[in-house]
């Protein structure tokens, strides 16, 4: 081959490599851009709702904080309130908690304890001045009564608080298209809009949509508070673990509306996105699940959970740990 010719070939092979090239970069750089605009919108949407959630509780701090709280930098609490509110039942000035649970978040690990507190629980109510069941609490004086019970009860500082209505569970459920958890036994159960029996599970693992989830939230004909607090605990993390993956990158926006049009926080944005390395570490994230350990109660008929006061003891400590609160008992 002659000198002229090999320099076509080289030509055309060099042609051929910047099509290849082209044909592989065009596409990347889309799909960049597309991420990159679809990122963005989302933090503005995500500002827009969330923001709209927030709500000035007028408080600067806890009481039992000598300083604010700043999650980037701190180990914080969050007091996570279920209303189990409805249009159909009006009620949710003077709604009790339904669900009622603190997690406590360790900024140098990344780890979460999540504690569960039965419904029933026997506990000093200090809006009232007696005690009596803490789902009281809230219809009593609402979300500072609650936290200012949560707080006297398990003697750590309640720094933020998220309030979120039993709607607002089944749309994200919805919107991450379901999850998949073990259901223990046969139920029937009533749905969000009050009808009997419409929710209807077999025992075994399987995918759960909204309606189906939350009715294995609230049951507990077969069980207790405390077996209900259990199944709560891990549908919460189902829907974190679901939340955060991969397929559900694209649901994000679903996600948003559905927890903006049912929560009050007193967290703002800014605060919120300090959270964001907890979910980044997917399932790595450890997440310890933790229980009141108790007893039934039955002064005049009426039914309580009446608290291990050393188990009680042991719990409020480990949480104090894990906030790094100097334990004085």
């Amino acid at each position: 081959m002659d000198n002229k010719n090999h320099r076509r070939v080289v030509v055309r092979r060099k042609r051929k490599l910047k099509k290849r090239a082209y044909l592989i970069l065009v596409p990347l750089i889309l799909a960049f851009v597309a991420i990159a605009v679809y990122a963005s919108y989302l933090y503005t949407k995500a500002g827009s709702v969330l923001s709209e959630s927030y709500e000035d509780d007028g408080m600067e701090k806890s009481d039992l904080r000598e300083a604010k709280v700043d999650p980037a930098v701190d180990n914080v609490s969050v007091l996570i309130m279920g209303i189990d509110s409805s249009d159909i039942r009006n009620n949710a000035d003077n709604a009790r908690t339904d669900t009622l649970m603190v997690a406590t978040l360790n900024k140098d690990d990344k780890s979460v304890k999540l504690v569960s507190i039965p419904r029933d629980t026997y506990v000093y109510i200090p809006e009232v001045g007696y005690e009596t069941k803490i789902n009281h609490a809230h219809a009593f004086g609402g979300t500072q009564a609650t936290r200012d019970t949560v707080e006297n009860l398990l003697d750590i500082p309640i720094d933020y608080y998220v309030k979120v209505n039993f709607e607002a569970f089944i749309d994200v459920v919805n919107a991450v298209d379901g999850i998949t958890v073990d259901v223990p036994y046969e139920l029937k159960e009533q749905n969000s809009k009050d009808q009997a029996n419409a929710i209807h599970l077999l025992p075994g693992e399987q995918e759960l949509n909204g309606e189906e989830a939350l009715a294995l939230a609230r049951t507990r004909k077969l069980d207790n508070d405390i077996e209900r607090g259990k199944r709560q605990q891990e549908i919460i993390k189902a829907v974190i673990s679901k939340a955060i993956s991969l397929d559900s990158i694209l649901k994000y926006d679903d996600v948003l509306e559905a927890v903006g049009s049912n929560m009050t926080t007193n967290m703002t944005f800014s605060e919120m996105k300090s959270f964001i390395a907890y979910g980044t570490k997917g399932k790595n994230l450890d997440f310890e699940t933790l229980t009141l350990e108790g007893h039934d109660y039955q002064p005049n008929g009426s039914y309580y959970w009446q608290l291990d006061q050393e188990a009680l003891l042991e719990t409020q400590n480990k949480l104090k740990r894990h906030l790094d609160i100097t334990t004085t008992n």
